[in-house]
């Protein structure tokens, strides 16, 4: 299984760090780095499975716009394909502000009206045929488009073709709860929140107890993300705690549980088992967080090869 297709978003990102927190106090504050490059969660995967040697294809939606032009320039020099992508010209390419502090840690700045907030079911569903044994569906919560009902749909129609179907996501935007996600729940493979993500949704403080209340709902596996204490994950059968790798020396965490689940998702090509994948996923994680960004990563493949033997 080599192929893969990311459903999310693509978008351009003004990055700027390191930020001093106090900028609004003091007007102006200095960056050591100010750069522009392309992200959304869809990208992010897409180009990270493309840098591990995956054949990965973005179904995502972008306007005919300079910004636009900037990521399709973005994906063809990852070898991402665009054979599934939607050019409008009604719609802005989305576009974020991310300030990065000197922990790390982003903060975005976005436009509601943009491509970001716009993907939705019209451009997704005409592909379904012909989408890769893994389908990853990047992008729960980021648009309004993408109702429950129509996830649903989306989801159905990958299943049906027997892919194998992985979720990660965002926060929860409307108090929505598990109860609430309930009907499509039961086509996951894989969902890969991080813990205030699944704690928004479950109610729990533990992510263990969330965990298992994803399961109750019908998902296949549930792997958590915790940051630095790495994930832990669940299914029917099984349970346990994946370390993070230990010596990451992290620059931008921009895309790094993006990073994290196409990791993941390489580990799943190659017939690895949950702990394995989880393992994988971390690794990747650890290189990139090591650098601005997700594109052009110097021997990602063997360096994430290597930190996933360490962690092994």
């Amino acid at each position: 299984m080599n192929k893969v297709t990311v459903i999310g978003a693509a978008i351009v990102d003004i990055m700027a760090a390191p930020v001093d927190k106090d900028l609004f106090t003091k007007g102006s504050v200095p960056a050591e780095k100010e750069i522009i490059s392309c992200g959304g969660d869809g990208l992010n995967e897409a180009v990270v499975l493309s840098g591990l040697g995956v054949d990965a294809e973005l179904v995502t939606l972008i306007g005919k716009d300079e910004m636009g032009e900037t990521v399709l320039r973005c994906l063809r020099s990852n070898a991402v394909s665009l054979e599934k992508v939607t050019l409008s010209s009604d719609i802005a390419t989305g576009m974020n502000i991310v300030l990065v502090d000197s922990d790390g840690e982003r903060y975005f700045i976005t436009n509601p009206e943009s491509t970001l907030r716009k993907l939705s079911k019209e451009h997704i569903l005409p592909y379904v045929d012909s989408m890769g044994e893994i389908v990853s569906f990047a992008s729960i919560f980021v648009s309004p488009m993408l109702t429950v009902p129509d996830m649903e749909e989306v989801f159905r129609a990958i299943k049906e073709k027997n892919r194998i179907l992985v979720a990660d996501m965002t926060r929860a935007k409307n108090g929505e709860t598990i109860e609430d996600l309930a009907p499509l729940l039961k086509y996951i493979d894989y969902i890969i929140p991080n813990e205030s993500e699944a704690s928004a949704l479950t109610g729990e403080i533990n992510p263990r107890e969330s965990a298992r209340c994803f399961i109750e709902h019908g998902v296949q596996n549930v792997i958590i993300k915790c940051g630095k204490e790495g994930c832990i994950y669940r299914s029917a059968k099984e349970e346990g705690i994946i370390p993070a790798y230990p010596a990451a020396d992290v620059i931008d965490t921009t895309g790094a549980g993006d990073s994290f689940v196409a990791g993941l998702i390489y580990g799943l090509t190659k017939g690895l088992a949950t702990p394995d994948c989880c393992r994988y996923g971390c690794a990747v994680s650890s290189v990139v967080v090591e650098h601005m960004g997700t594109q052009h990563i110097p021997d990602l493949s063997a360096e994430a090869e290597k930190r996933y033997k360490i962690m092994k």
